[in-house]
């Protein structure tokens, strides 16, 4: 999809279809009754307000939130009235989806399409209103296609933003609009690689096709370690999670240095759970249970969407992105329950619970993230159906060791209009966490608070000294219909946006 920013417009860009602007306006009419009109954002454009008003029917618009009115110029230009409901209520999440669903309207119908952008403008406030109507239409601009044998692409090929503003402010804008739709790009390639089937993303694709997609980008370095670098680091746990597989566990090991690194740049470790497939190993999954589990690496593509964002923005701050990779499979050699085994930071672990192997991979790769002597870690992972139980599945679970830390990432969430709740981590759950033939082990005594206590197991391989915030993506890592934006079945690429802002702002 080809954006362009239009500023200075004294006409449309588009004689094809042309998109404006409707609030809704309760006005007193006689009788004290009250009664809806609408208002169509004509603007600049004389042409476009004598037609409006000369059509009769336009009276039965009343630019009510996602209605619609389309009428024409005497030139054939069709013009779309989209309403926004009432100007007090509209904010930039429901413009964000108001956009989206604009394009799904028009995506099939039109090659090109011209959006008088004023009318959009929330606030006076052109930066935000643009960025949430871009992230709208290509967050919305976004199909997981490649099996089908005849597909259905867009004929929309071209959506310009015509403004009357001056143009001295293009340059603002559209790095507003460059910046956003990098982000956007980052989310989609994250939603491809959950969203392709476990049979072709094995643990040695993906860390192939994350390489290839990151090549090239300034700033960046790459490693990747299998099955035999694991060993030398001691990685018990993630290898004890790989046993039972037929493909190389791989940790992909990537970092962003930004080109004007100073002593006051900070350095920010992401952590990704990246389990391609999980049948639960050997305390195997029910078939309901097990359909979907795909998604079980949509942590890891969390953070690398967020890292890949960062790296081609070119954002001052240093991040570190370490994704843990392989499937949890069963054959004779896939660890048993009662299995005792030593992790990378020496500590013994029992493992009651083969399907609570997220936890066991991310343990290993916190402790290397602490090898690269971060200011901070951030993990996130689907890790626990308890956090649906807590949260609902609209909202992520955030846990951690520093409050300033958390409350950062709580503020970016709300900045970004993603949900985000804190959960506590208190003494009882460490407590709980703690084995009588080993020094933990890997679930707890009761099923109750288990997000919480998950993220108690994983705060002993977070080293003294370093904030570490654990993001429990389960909920919400797939499946988010109920936003405009994403798919309403499929991976969701939500929380990327949070981590972005927070990394910006970092």
């Amino acid at each position: 999809m080809k954006y362009t920013l239009n500023l200075g417009a004294k006409d449309f860009s588009s004689d094809s279809l042309v998109l404006v602007s409707a609030f809704e306006k309760t006005v007193e009419a006689k009788g004290k009754t009250k009664e809806s009109k609408a208002i169509v954002n004509t603007h600049w454009s004389k042409e476009l307000k004598t037609a409006f008003e000369n059509i009769k029917t336009s009276a039965d618009f009343t630019g009510s939130l996602d209605s619609t009115f389309t009428f024409h110029l005497e030139n054939g230009t069709t013009i779309l009235a989209y309403g926004l409901g009432e100007k007090k209520s509209m904010d930039f999440e429901a413009l964000r989806n108001s956009a989206a669903k604009i394009y799904k309207s028009i995506a099939s119908k039109h090659k090109e399409v011209a959006v008088q952008f004023d009318g959009f403008t929330l606030k006076n406030k052109a930066e935000e209103s643009l960025n949430a109507m871009a992230e709208g239409l290509s967050l919305a601009d976004y199909k997981f296609d490649r099996h089908f044998v005849k597909k259905s692409p867009a004929k929309l090929k071209e959506i310009t933003f015509d403004s009357a503003a001056k143009k001295t402010g293009l340059k603002k804008l559209q790095k507003t609009l460059d910046d956003t739709l990098v982000v956007t790009e980052s989310i989609n390639v994250g939603r491809n690689f959950v969203n392709e089937a476990p049979n072709i993303l094995r643990s040695t694709t993906y860390a192939k096709e994350v390489l290839a997609d990151i090549k090239g980008t300034k700033g960046v370095k790459t490693k990747v370690l299998g099955k035999a670098e694991l060993k030398k680091e001691k990685m018990g746990l993630f290898l004890s999670v790989n046993s039972g597989s037929g493909f190389e566990p791989q940790l992909v090991h990537l970092t962003y240095t930004p080109a004007k690194m100073t002593k006051k740049t900070k350095h920010i470790a992401l952590v990704g759970k990246g389990l391609v497939f999980d049948t639960g190993g050997y305390s195997l999954k029910p078939s309901g249970s097990m359909v979907n589990m795909k998604f079980d690496m949509a942590g890891s593509a969390t953070v690398y969407s967020a890292f890949r964002a960062v790296a081609k923005l070119g954002l001052n701050v240093k991040v570190t992105c370490i994704l843990g990779m392989t499937d949890n499979a069963v054959n004779e050699f896939a660890t048993m329950p009662d299995a005792i085994v030593k992790a990378r930071n020496g500590l013994s672990v029992e493992i009651l619970n083969t399907d609570a192997e997220g936890r066991l991979v991310l343990a290993d790769c916190l402790d290397y993230a602490c090898d690269q002597k971060p200011d901070a870690i951030i993990d996130s992972a689907t890790l626990t159906g308890a956090v649906l139980v807590s949260l609902g599945n609209q909202v992520c679970g955030v846990m951690g060791t520093d409050q300033k830390l958390t409350d950062s990432l709580l503020k970016s969430a709300k900045n970004t209009d993603e949900y985000m709740w804190q959960l506590p981590i208190i003494k009882e759950f460490h407590e709980d966490m703690k084995s009588p033939v080993a020094d933990l082990k890997n679930i707890g005594g009761s099923s109750f608070g288990g997000s919480s206590k998950a993220a108690a197991f994983l705060s002993n391989f977070v080293r003294d000294g370093i904030p570490w915030a654990h993001l429990d993506i389960a909920g919400i890592g797939d499946s988010q219909g109920h936003k405009a934006y994403c798919p309403t079945k499929g991976a969701s690429g939500l929380i990327v946006r949070t981590l972005v802002d927070f990394l910006k702002n970092s």
